[in-house]
């Protein structure tokens, strides 16, 4: 059965049982607890997985279980860094929900999705999100992320196809991999771009790029790419802006060649990261408290 990371209201409890003795804990201890104690079956890829800001996930949805523990009366903040239990907290003794810490917290109308007035004029609940913050902004991003990658391959699907050829080897060099030749239109052999690894020339990779709308990359086509090669390098890089079939897959792996072959979903994926194609159409600056700057109080 495959477990997923807890959402941040299912750390409640666990952050509450960690502080029960009553004692006063580094923030950063109390997360290893918990998750040494509740959370040690989730897998070494789920443990290092980040938010898209660069935090560590499952640090951070205990953080935001830890602040809205706090906004609940549950625990509190001694000192700088440092997390206890309230008396609240200790007398709470069964599961303790995410409804009971909005309505504790004072954040009802910011915090659920349809709230209403019942005949005492009291807020009514009728559904409260399991994402925390965090959460729903990388939701938000992912699903922009989403949708600009998706824009990016129909347009490379539809753009000449020699400059599709260029636009992989701007990608190439942007990532790294050194100056770029362009071959010749014609009589190219089969090969669209040459890198060249070092300056010299010694180390060669070389490029082949199908812009396919539909069809698929076959074995054919790597039979013909690695025969272009003519023993002048070992290493290519084959991309298309489809998909290749299990015919061309078996042969890039089987070959003495080292042969990377990039699909449709691969290349958006390179292109949004190195910043290809696309553009940073806006910034957000999210803030947190310094606790540096009231250290001296």
């Amino acid at each position: 059965m495959n477990i997923e990371i807890p959402k941040f209201h299912e750390t409640f409890n666990p952050i509450l049982e960690i502080l029960s003795n009553g004692e006063t804990i580094h923030t950063r201890e109390m997360q290893k607890l918990v998750i040494e104690k509740y959370f040690s079956n989730l897998t070494e890829e789920q443990l290092s997985e980040k938010t898209k800001s660069g935090e560590n996930l499952i640090n951070n949805r205990i953080a935001w279980g830890k602040s809205y523990l706090k906004k609940g009366g549950y625990i509190f903040y001694p000192e700088r860094g440092h997390v206890k239990i309230t008396e609240k907290g200790l007398k709470q003794k069964s599961d303790l929900s995410l409804k009971n810490v909005v309505e504790d917290s004072g954040i009802v109308n910011f915090y659920s999705e349809e709230n209403q007035k019942d005949n005492n004029g009291k807020t009514e609940i009728k559904e409260i999100t399991t994402s925390s913050p965090q959460d729903l902004i990388d939701k938000g991003f992912s699903q922009i992320e989403s949708e600009v990658k998706n824009d990016l391959l129909d347009k490379l699907k539809t753009i000449d196809p020699y400059y599709f050829e260029k636009v992989i080897l701007i990608l190439l060099k942007k990532m790294g991999y050194g100056e770029f030749i362009e071959t010749s239109k014609s009589g190219d052999g089969g090969i669209d771009g040459i890198i060249n690894e070092d300056k010299l020339g010694l180390d060669k990779i070389y490029i082949q790029a199908k812009r396919f709308s539909e069809n698929k990359v076959r074995e054919k086509d790597i039979r013909n790419f690695i025969g272009a090669m003519s023993g002048d390098t070992n290493k290519g890089v084959f991309v298309t802006t489809s998909l290749f079939d299990n015919g061309a897959i078996e042969k890039a792996k089987n070959a003495h060649h080292k042969i990377i072959l990039l699909d449709g979903n691969k290349l958006v994926d390179l292109m949004h990261e190195f910043n290809v194609g696309v553009q940073i159409k806006a910034t957000y600056e999210v803030k947190q408290l310094d606790e540096d700057f009231f250290e001296e109080q």
